[in-house]
């Protein structure tokens, strides 16, 4: 099984050193998480820059508000950030929880899950054809870059069996078993061959007591308008290494591909308190 990074959201200038010592191993990944009403850096523009600092490690956006999005401009983003970096980007989206990054967008928060199926169709006719004529570039394959769908409902299932090469949960462990057996069960039934992509995220803070207290400050932050959840996202953080090989030990028996270890604290001896404990 494989091991992702999340990069930190809310310093873009640490960016490049973290993706660099990131390229160099054992990391699968790198990934940024996607707000609009935020101050994190924007996931597509962030990891192009990323794209020129790294050669090995994929990226991936761990999920973007495509809903959020012009639809004909973002599958031009898309394509290009697949191309600069050479066939390394991972496709994660889904359609977000909270109300203002709508908002914000000018886009209808009760339909952005129509929306992203009517996208996701469109992506894929300018990816493989080009439609309309002129759309470019070409991504590095003609479905596209590899998508994953992120989600937690009955309808993100269905659309990563219809649309996804995968998928990729937020969920505390058993919701995410329920969910990539939800997922296996629905590719099944639509015929897919193969087997669906399955990756999980957790979030971790290791390191001494007044860096476990800054890195629950900033989860407390993000997640603070989602109220009672955000209570228990602060209950599942892991803040030690043990914690952290138990949790990818888990992930690992429900069928997990990659678990994608986020990180809220910017000092880049994160990576190797990581590696450590997951190596």
């Amino acid at each position: 099984m494989k091991i992702g990074l999340g990069l930190p959201l809310h310093d873009p200038g640490v960016l490049l050193d973290w993706a660099r010592r990131a390229d160099t191993g054992p990391f699968a990944s790198v990934g940024l998480g996607d707000r609009v009403v935020y101050d994190n850096p924007e996931p597509l523009v962030a990891l192009a820059a990323v794209a020129g600092a790294t050669s090995r490690i994929r990226l991936q956006t761990d999920v973007l508000l495509a809903p959020a999005r012009e639809t004909v401009l973002l599958a031009k983003q898309v394509a290009t950030l697949d191309r600069v970096s050479g066939g390394r980007f991972t496709f994660g989206v889904g359609i977000g929880p909270r109300p203002d990054d709508f908002t914000a967008t000018g886009q209808d928060y009760h339909r952005r899950g129509r929306r992203l199926d009517d996208q996701l169709a469109r992506m894929r006719e300018i990816w493989s054809a080009g439609l309309p004529a002129g759309i470019g570039p070409a991504p590095s394959r003609p479905a596209g870059p590899e998508l994953l769908i992120g989600g937690f409902s009955p309808q993100a299932v269905a659309r990563a069996a219809r649309w996804g090469d995968g998928f990729i949960s937020v969920s505390p462990a058993d919701v995410t078993g329920m969910l990539f057996r939800a997922v296996e069960k629905s590719w099944e039934a639509a015929g897919r061959a193969g087997s669906p992509r399955l990756v999980t995220q957790v979030n971790a803070v290791l390191g001494p007591p007044d860096r476990i207290e800054r890195g629950l400050a900033s989860i407390a932050a993000y997640y603070r308008s989602l109220g009672p959840y955000a209570e228990k996202v602060l209950e599942d953080v892991l803040t030690t290494p043990e914690q952290l090989r138990e949790a990818v030990t888990v992930h690992e028996g429900l069928g997990a591909d990659e678990v994608v270890v986020y990180c809220w604290t910017t000092e880049l001896d994160q990576l190797d308190r990581i590696a450590d404990a997951t190596g």
